[in-house]
């Protein structure tokens, strides 16, 4: 675990927070699912300084056993699932500067702890976690037994990119159907003052129910607004789609999808192909 304190935080980084916060209060109460408003409440968040873990921690854990965890920079692809399998969110301690309100291409504290942990404190939300963690050791598993490396890398490319969209499309930009009408879930919405509000109403967004198939294949491009979106039912709906991606995965579905973003780095690869782990099952 990555150690820090709050005083690391300088007087403007808490200014930063207190800024995005607060201009994002109209937004969670207008466009984002109950379930998370539920959750911002639960944790009791700090509206006025970046808020320390341990705090947050105290009120998460309860709920569902989840816990953020500090990290200073990023984690490899099959470290960061696994972590979601145990009930550990693998949390950013840094926070954008002033000049960056609107867009940042990496995740920081605002994004980790404002957008994904007050989706956590829902069980069915943190249970579908957990089940896609379960789907990062499936694939290790897997790939593990492939001898030729050619194919074991290939394969490993494709899975790991099946995955890496799913999550994109979901956790991180999903809508969700509420009786209020369309609702945000994912993190990345969530956290956005601008997106979050074009992800509903804006025209030029395409939203359509989640088809796995879909989803698993579909590219997608981070440094713009996204054109595309899938609405998910229920988180036991969500939790179902986590189920049906490995057995897809088991089935070989996943080992070859269509080409294109995300790119696949090698320490995500690594990851995944020294992975040594039991079976899920």
């Amino acid at each position: 675990m990555w150690c820090y304190n709050l005083s690391m935080y300088f007087e403007k980084e808490h200014e930063v927070w207190r800024t995005l916060y607060s201009r994002m209060i109209p937004r969670w109460e207008r466009y984002a699912n109950e379930h998370f408003r539920a959750g911002i409440e639960a944790l009791r968040l700090d509206s006025e300084h970046i808020p320390r873990l341990e705090d947050v921690n105290r009120f998460l854990a309860p709920l569902t056993g989840f816990q953020a965890e500090a990290v200073g920079g990023y984690v490899p692809a099959f470290l960061f699932f696994d972590k979601l399998r145990n009930r550990r969110f693998p949390t950013t301690v840094t926070i954008r500067s002033a000049d960056s309100l609107d867009y940042l291409p990496e995740p920081d504290i605002f994004h980790d702890v404002a957008g994904h942990v007050p989706m956590h404190t829902d069980p069915n939300f943190a249970n579908a976690l957990v089940r896609f963690g379960e789907c990062a050791h499936t694939a290790a598993e897997l790939v593990s037994e492939i001898r030729d490396e050619e194919t074991r890398v290939r394969t490993i490319t494709n899975v790991f990119r099946a995955m890496a969209r799913f999550f994109w499309f979901t956790i991180e930009f999903g809508l969700m159907r509420s009786k209020d009408g369309l609702r945000v879930y994912g993190s990345g919405l969530l956290s956005s003052y601008g997106e979050i509000e074009h992800s509903i109403v804006s025209p030029d967004v395409q939203r359509y129910p989640i088809q796995l198939e879909w989803a698993i294949n579909q590219a997608f491009e981070i440094d713009h607004y996204q054109p595309l979106l899938f609405i998910v039912d229920s988180f036991d709906h969500l939790f179902s789609l986590v189920d049906r991606l490995e057995k897809w995965m088991r089935e070989g579905t996943l080992n070859n999808v269509a080409p294109g973003e995300p790119g696949v780095i090698e320490e995500d690869l690594k990851s995944f192909l020294h992975a040594s782990v039991p079976a899920v099952r």
